[in-house]
């Protein structure tokens, strides 16, 4: 009744689903693993934005990289914008999605220490991208700032490559190392996306909060997955049993046409 399992078309049906049975078990862990992930990083957002503001010098120190916990966490900082030394970043958006610039100016601190601070975002209206666009000036004098601290950028982190040979006072990605050479100062690690106070004509525009992961995707995906898998063997079963039902019915019930006792139709009468 079961013979057919062993042809060539039932093998190969078989073999395909032990393999799908597995994969989409693997897949589902791999989604829920990153749901997991997503979820941490989302819980690591709102803990960091719920926290109270603290001095920058408490989490971030010369040659410090800013960890995890510490990504995203609101700090002050007391000191001056040092415009002399500020320079932009290239090719960032903003909120939609036009390109343009991200001000970096160095904020030094009353222990002589520099802080790299992100004032935020400007167009990319000057005539060319090779000069340095109009900036507009922060507060002069001595002011507190708030804001978000970051980990220096990379590469890896970001897809963002870094170039050589960039116009004067133009960088591609913030690092506190290579700001170190250059102002030949102890920078702080990472640097701080500015919040507060907010500037009075608009511009820089400040960077938003940062969004969160939709985690609840990668769990609906991971069940999904799940479901395939139990469904590969469910769905094999149903085919064979459908299988060997109409091979049963055609054995049993097929008129055998080469019977001799079988009735033969009367001859007709001219």
């Amino acid at each position: 009744m079961y013979r057919f399992l062993l042809s060539r078309q039932w093998v190969t049906l078989t073999l395909v689903a032990l393999l799908l049975v597995p994969t989409m078990i693997a897949l589902g862990i791999w989604q829920m693993n990153r749901y997991e992930e997503r979820s941490a990083r989302n819980q690591l957002v709102t803990n960091a934005l719920a926290a109270d503001p603290v001095p920058v010098e408490e989490l971030a120190a010369p040659g410090h990289a800013v960890t995890r916990p510490e990504r995203y966490r609101t700090v002050t900082a007391t000191g001056r914008f040092d415009t002399d030394a500020e320079v932009v970043v290239r090719r960032r958006t903003n909120a939609d999605e036009e390109i343009g610039f991200h001000v970096l100016t160095p904020f030094v601190l009353d222990d002589g220490k520099v802080l790299l601070v992100n004032r935020g975002w400007i167009p990319s209206d000057g005539p060319s991208q090779t000069e340095f666009p109009k900036v507009p000036a922060p507060p002069a004098g001595e002011t507190t700032i708030t804001g978000r601290l970051m980990p220096d950028e990379t590469t890896e982190a970001s897809g963002i490559k870094e170039l050589e040979g960039l116009p004067d006072r133009q960088i591609m990605l913030i690092n506190s190392e290579r700001e170190a050479e250059r102002l030949n100062a102890d920078v702080l690690g990472g640097y701080v996306a500015q919040t507060a106070p907010e500037p009075g004509n608009g511009l820089p525009q400040r960077l938003g909060d940062p969004g969160k992961e939709n985690a609840a995707l990668n769990y609906a995906y991971a069940i999904q997955w799940w479901l395939f898998a139990a469904a590969v063997p469910v769905g094999w079963f149903v085919l064979a049993r459908r299988e060997a039902r109409e091979s049963a019915q055609k054995a049993d019930g097929g008129p055998d046409t080469g019977s001799p006792d079988a009735p033969r139709p009367e001859s007709a009468t001219v």
